[in-house]
């Protein structure tokens, strides 16, 4: 990597920082070049990706088993083809050494990741302490590289798979964010809570931006009231794109 590379992400990774204090971060998720396109277009300062939307695209499942080289590769184009920060969700890493990482992150042009604590392999959660260490790494590499990637860590404790019961979810959401922060992660992100109360309780007790999902009882306008940071769509719009396809190419048979 170039000195001029590493000062233009430099900028883009500082740029990005920035939008998660002084108002709420809007991501409608994207998936290639041209759902990039459109979502800069219409005036949004930073895209993030959906690995779900993007491995579907390229063919494969979610769940950190997409080759890496094709993800990284598709977080390439999408870099290269907008002006403004871009954030991918890199799932667990990977698999990948914590330097490993952020050198294909930097490599592809990206300054944020998601990184979640889904133990994809063994089932259930990873040892939080275990996976505060890895992003302890994670955040210590980029500051070797002098880019300060964002580093948005994802919570996984409500989602169904990790295994934790109802009455402790908030708890162990709330320990698992102390840690990540303490790591060094700059937002956490407690994926899967529709709950109004719960995302209330979360992010008065995270020290720190909380990245939340709209939904049903959750739209912008209540998530900025609770004071999220960040806002993330996941591949809702990849589907939205896709059933829009289908509608058309159904009546275009029927003609």
């Amino acid at each position: 990597m170039s000195a001029d590379d590493a000062e233009r992400l430099a900028r883009l990774a500082t740029d990005l920082r920035g939008l998660h204090s002084g108002g709420m971060l809007v991501l409608p998720n994207v998936w290639d070049v041209g759902s990039a396109r459109v979502v800069e277009g219409a005036g949004y300062r930073a895209l993030a990706t959906a690995s779900a939307a993007v491995t579907a695209v390229l063919g494969h499942e979610d769940g950190d088993v997409a080759p890496s080289d094709e993800m990284f590769a598709a977080a390439a184009r999408i870099a290269r083809a907008v002006s403004v920060p871009v954030s991918i969700d890199a799932e667990a890493g990977y698999g990948l050494p914590p330097a490993e990482l952020v050198d294909r992150l930097l490599a592809a042009g990206v300054v944020g990741c998601n990184l979640e604590d889904s133990d994809h392999a063994a089932g259930g959660l990873v040892d939080a302490d275990r996976h505060a260490a890895y992003l302890a790494e994670v955040r210590a590499a980029c500051a070797a590289r002098e880019v300060p990637l964002v580093l948005n860590a994802r919570v996984d404790v409500f989602l169904p798979p990790a295994g934790v019961p109802a009455d402790g979810r908030v708890d162990e959401a709330l320990r698992r964010a102390r840690l990540y922060r303490e790591a060094g992660a700059d937002c956490v992100y407690p994926i899967g809570v529709g709950d109004p109360d719960v995302l209330a309780r979360l992010v008065e007790g995270i020290d720190g931006p909380v990245n939340g999902n709209s939904g049903p009882d959750l739209p912008l306008a209540v998530l900025r009231d609770l004071g999220v940071a960040r806002v993330s769509y996941g591949p809702r719009f990849y589907r939205a794109a896709l059933a829009d396809l289908d509608r058309a190419v159904r009546r275009l048979a029927e003609e």
